[in-house]
């Protein structure tokens, strides 16, 4: 069974984006374009009109924690 990804999942999602972008730097994605790339992933399966700012920022900083692990 395949775990639907919702706004709440920060961590799973910034999994799946550091996957998916692993040479993006999350820092560098407007909130707008994070929004466009949380719902554009394949697992992704929450009402795009649910985020906001904190959502949007705990995904970033999740992001941002497997993009820097990548780096090292």
């Amino acid at each position: 069974m395949t775990v639907k990804l919702t706004w709440e999942m920060a961590e799973d999602i910034g999994i799946e984006l550091s996957e998916a972008h692993p040479d993006t730097d999350p820092l560098a994605v407007r909130f707008t374009d994070l929004h466009k790339l949380v719902i554009e992933l394949p697992g992704f399966a929450d009402d795009p009109l649910k985020s906001n700012e904190p959502k949007l920022e705990a995904i970033q900083m999740a992001w941002y924690e497997e993009w820097k692990e990548a780096q090292e």
